[in-house]
């Protein structure tokens, strides 16, 4: 009902997420094929491209659940097209989270999407709006990981081994952080709905900083430590080991040159 008030053009995707799906798709082939003389800068290509698809993705999750909870004024502004341009911050939504990726290869979570929470009825459905975006991103790794939990790596070339493992570490960092309950993060969309009227005037004034804050902390050892254990152990329960993401990452980062390690097929 409510997607019949949505205009198709408002639905159409745009250009510039297929270009960047030709992208992902090209550099991708570039990867699997060793066709680049740097094949560092083909998976440095497919992974910047892959990222921001499922940055994308992530923010039209939320924009077609806010549709069908309601809120049919995603359409008109572009949310369901895909675009990355037509994010209220476009900054924060795909350049930072893109920077972080490539300063310290962590899925630094974005934002965002403006919905229009006065149209949607039932605490169920703003908590699942807020929940479609990092249940993106766990989808994401679990397509990524496929050939390592079915064990289908068989004539899969070594560099485009690498990218993937990468390319699935970004993705569950950011579903693992897009999770935490801390205000201006889509964990605490989930639980916000539940609480009093009370607390969420009380916390509502932090929801800017919370990013900033999830940041600061991980720059604390200990918890730098602590998390990322805790992303290596999903990994490792998805079949991918600590050489295939340390790897590409090395590749990821070609500027860097190639450790001896990853020089040889696993």
């Amino acid at each position: 009902m409510t997607t019949a008030t949505v205009r198709p053009g408002d639905r159409r995707i745009s250009p510039v997420f297929l270009g960047i799906l030709a992208v992902t798709v090209v550099a991708g082939w570039a990867a699997w094929t060793g066709f680049a003389r740097l094949p560092g800068m083909a998976v440095f290509l497919f992974v910047t491209a892959a990222w921001i698809v499922s940055l994308c993705l992530h923010e039209y999750a939320h924009a077609r659940t806010a549709l069908h909870s309601g809120d049919i004024s995603v359409g008109a502004k572009g949310y369901l097209t895909l675009n990355p341009l037509k994010y209220t911050h476009a900054l924060l939504s795909i350049v930072l989270p893109v920077l972080f990726v490539i300063m310290g290869g962590i899925g630094l979570p974005g934002g965002a999407v403006f919905i229009e929470r006065g149209r949607i009825r039932g605490r169920w459905r703003h908590s699942l709006i807020s929940a479609a975006g990092p249940l993106t991103n766990v989808l994401f790794a679990a397509v990524c990981t496929a050939p390592f939990w079915l064990d289908a790596l068989d004539g899969v070339p070594r560099d485009f081994r690498y990218a993937l493992a990468f390319l699935a570490l970004l993705q569950v960092t950011a579903a693992i952080l897009n999770f935490l309950p801390v205000p201006g993060l889509d964990g605490y969309g989930v639980v916000e709905p539940w609480l009093s009227h009370r607390i969420r005037r009380q916390v509502e004034p932090l929801a800017p900083f919370g990013l900033l804050l999830v940041f600061a902390l991980l720059w604390i050892p200990a918890l730098n430590g602590a998390f990322f254990d805790l992303v290596d152990a999903v990994l490792r329960s998805l079949g991918i080991g600590d050489l295939d993401t340390y790897c590409g990452h090395r590749l990821y980062r070609f500027w860097l040159g190639t450790n001896e390690y990853c020089s040889v097929s696993p």
